[in-house]
């Protein structure tokens, strides 16, 4: 008779799939209930993170201490007189501002403040001063390598240097937004020292601001002295070559040359009316020859334009041609005389002028390289005025120099430590000890590799869970049904119940008659399961067989005192009937088949047809047939006894079988076609469901032991 678990593949249901872990994924409330099932661990974790924290600031942590110089920039110019700064007074730009608060910060201002208050003999920033700890990583390198314990010794610019930058550590340096306001803040492990040195920090930085303009106006007027120097030497050079000048020429003064220049300019006038007087004698000699040669006496007395001529002419004297002639000749030698005289003016004329002429060239280059270089004497002495002048004003502002800012308000010694800030520290650690105790909880639950609670394993495997069942607590085997018997309201009884319940109800139509009992390796409570479940069948009246189905170990005997002589083997043989093979027993009212040492191999017996043939017979006189088999990893006996069951029943040990072991033995069911009924959370520990945060899922002995008599 096919089981039905068989059955119900040949009617053409689909066969069961090889059982697979569902696919992680982040599932917030999962996450939220791991950690909340972990909550005692974390608590824990972050109370000892805050011993922890009140440890560090009773006995490590050096209490630090803040004072603060507030500085203003003052960029307002008192004008006590009229003069020039050399160095201008600051802008109130951003840029400025942020300068300013470089400046303040510099390596040059912290070594002036070093040198002020003798920090090179401080052991707080001087660690060449301090003791050296047993602790130290210098110690313990000097331990192992065998070296000196004392330290190296340092250049004494090496240890300023060091110095100096643990001063800049502890300085910071704000500007208030919109605003000409430093705020100079040290922090050191002494208020009275913090104090100091922030007040120290803002005068010395007063006092750079005037070191500064007095090095400036200290290096100008150097400069305009040597300046003021070779400009007078400059200025004696030009005056003496002016001097060399004016004795080595005959200069005469503009207003002389000038009267030339008038000289000059008549002298032209004269000689253009000479040549005018030269030429119109010239002209008249020429026409006085033209008419002499004509020989006619009226034009000629018209040339001449001589009245004397023009009565000899209406005359009719016999010598009138030679009164004429001679009167011509006088008139023409006169013109000749009048033509010389005037060739021998322009002559004397033309003369005097190029002398005139000379002399003026000569004179006025003369002054004007005499010009030249009193206009150069006159420019240097200028100039000589201008930085004399300049040095003057210089010297002056050396006494009346002001920095461009001021001390705003000087700190005050601070009365508590602002660092370390208890609250900050301890909420820090209790912070670092929750992330650790939640990283801690997540953590184990991600590398965890069992089962911990019925969920889990129905969400893992794909496969019902039927119940759990919780650890029996006897210390042997004999013990188990004297427990059964004394303690029927016990949470172990009353898991089988519901396990019971739970395998009839997975099949309404037709409940399970037999049932194997199994799982993936041994030690899982799988024969223990299939007492108890027999020995509940059994109280409910029914006729109930439990078979030894594990023919190598045979475990029965530990747990019944029955025969061993004859059992399942023999009557698979045919050696011995079913009737006298099976053993009763009285105390739990069940009938027991158990098994001797096989002769043949056990998957071999289960795969006869007399196998079959003997749960055909065990159908017709038992109500149930429980039968217990080996684990299915370690033989194939379960899988081969499978194909002739009702329902399967797998046992996973509660916090002990790996996940890998479950899956593995639910497959191998799967390979052969047969589906397992249900899985069982065995051996259960309610002390260790409350431990790792599943009391409330533990059922027997969790939230609700009050309701079990154990």
């Amino acid at each position: 008779m096919p089981s039905r678990l068989s059955r119900s593949t040949e009617d053409g249901q689909q066969s069961p799939k090889a059982p697979q872990d569902i696919e992680e994924e982040l599932d917030l409330f999962a996450l939220l209930q791991t950690v909340w099932n972990g909550k005692w661990i974390i608590t824990l974790l972050t109370l000892v993170s805050i011993c922890l924290g009140f440890a560090y600031l009773k006995g490590m942590a050096v209490p630090l201490y803040t004072a603060s110089a507030t500085v203003v920039l003052d960029n307002r110019e008192e004008q006590v007189v009229d003069l020039k700064n050399v160095m201008s007074g600051l802008s109130g730009d951003q840029a400025t501002v942020n300068t300013e608060v470089e400046v303040i910060r510099s390596r040059g201002l912290a070594e002036q403040l070093v040198d002020e208050l003798g920090l090179l003999n401080d052991p707080e920033f001087n660690g060449t001063l301090r003791e050296p700890s047993r602790f130290s990583i210098g110690a313990l390198i000097g331990l192992l390598t065998g070296g000196s314990d004392e330290a190296e010794e340092q250049s004494a610019q090496r240890i300023r240097d060091d110095v100096v930058d643990r001063v800049l550590a502890a300085l910071s340096v704000s500007n208030l937004r919109q605003s000409y306001v430093f705020t100079i803040t040290m922090v050191t492990q002494s208020p009275e020292k913090s104090a100091l040195m922030a007040n120290t920090l803002a005068e010395v930085y007063i006092r750079d601001q005037l070191a500064v303009k007095f090095a400036a106006t200290d290096a100008a007027v150097e400069w305009l002295s040597n300046r003021v120097s070779e400009l007078r030497m400059e200025l004696e050079q030009a005056e003496q070559a002016v001097k060399n000048f004016n004795a080595s020429t005959d200069l005469i003064s503009p207003e002389a040359l000038e009267a030339l220049n008038r000289q000059v300019k008549d002298l032209r006038t004269r000689i253009d009316e000479a040549q005018n007087l030269r030429g119109n004698a010239e002209g008249k000699l020429v026409s006085l020859t033209t008419a002499r040669d004509s020989g006619d006496m009226t034009l000629m007395a018209q040339i001449a334009e001589d009245p004397a001529l023009n009565r000899i002419v209406a005359t009719d004297l016999p010598n009138a041609d030679d009164l004429f002639m001679a009167r011509f000749d006088q008139i023409e030698r006169r013109v000749e005389q009048d033509r010389d005289r005037a060739a021998v003016q322009l002559a004397a004329l033309q003369a005097s002028y190029q002398s005139l002429n000379s002399r003026i060239e000569a004179q006025s280059d003369d002054l004007v390289q005499l010009q030249q270089l009193r206009r150069e004497a006159e420019a240097t002495g200028t100039i000589y005025a201008y930085f004399l002048n300049r040095l003057k004003e210089t010297e002056v502002q050396r006494g009346i120099q002001q920095a461009d800012s001021r001390v705003l308000s000087s700190s005050v010694v601070p009365v508590s430590a602002s660092s370390p800030r208890t609250k900050m520290v301890l909420g820090i650690y209790a912070i670092f000890g929750l992330l650790a105790g939640t990283a801690l909880v997540l953590g184990r639950e991600a590398i965890q590799n069992t089962y911990r609670s019925a969920e889990e394993l129905g969400d893992r495997t794909g496969v019902r869970v039927l119940g759990t069942v919780p650890r029996i607590p006897v210390r042997k085997r004999a013990q188990l049904l004297r427990y059964i018997i004394d303690k029927p309201t016990s949470s172990a009884a009353e898991a089988i119940r519901n396990l019971r319940t739970s395998l009839m109800l997975s099949n309404i139509d037709a409940p399970p008659q037999v049932i194997l009992s199994t799982s993936s390796i041994p030690s899982e409570g799988k024969t223990t399961l299939s007492i108890l479940l027999a020995q509940n069948l059994a109280a409910l009246g029914k006729k109930v067989l439990l078979i030894e189905g594990d023919m190598r170990r045979r475990v029965f005997s530990t747990y019944f005192d029955i025969p061993a002589e004859v059992g399942l083997v023999g009557v698979l043989t045919g050696e011995v009937p079913l009737e006298q093979a099976v053993s009763h027993e009285p105390t739990l009212g069940i009938d027991i088949l158990p098994s001797e040492n096989p002769n043949a191999n056990a998957a071999d017996l289960y795969s006869s047809d007399r196998f079959a043939e003997m749960l055909v017979e065990m159908r017709a006189k038992y109500d149930i047939i429980v039968l217990d088999t080996p684990p299915v990893l370690a033989v194939p006996d379960s899988r081969v006894a499978a194909r002739h069951v009702d329902a399967v029943v797998f046992s996973v040990r509660w916090d002990s079988t790996h996940k890998h072991q479950v899956r593995a033995g639910l497959e191998m069911f799967a390979s052969v076609g047969i589906k397992v009924t249900g899985v069982v959370l065995s051996q259960v520990d309610p002390k260790g469901l409350k431990r790792y945060g599943y009391g409330q899922y533990g059922g027997y002995g969790g939230n609700y032991g009050g309701y079990y008599q154990n």
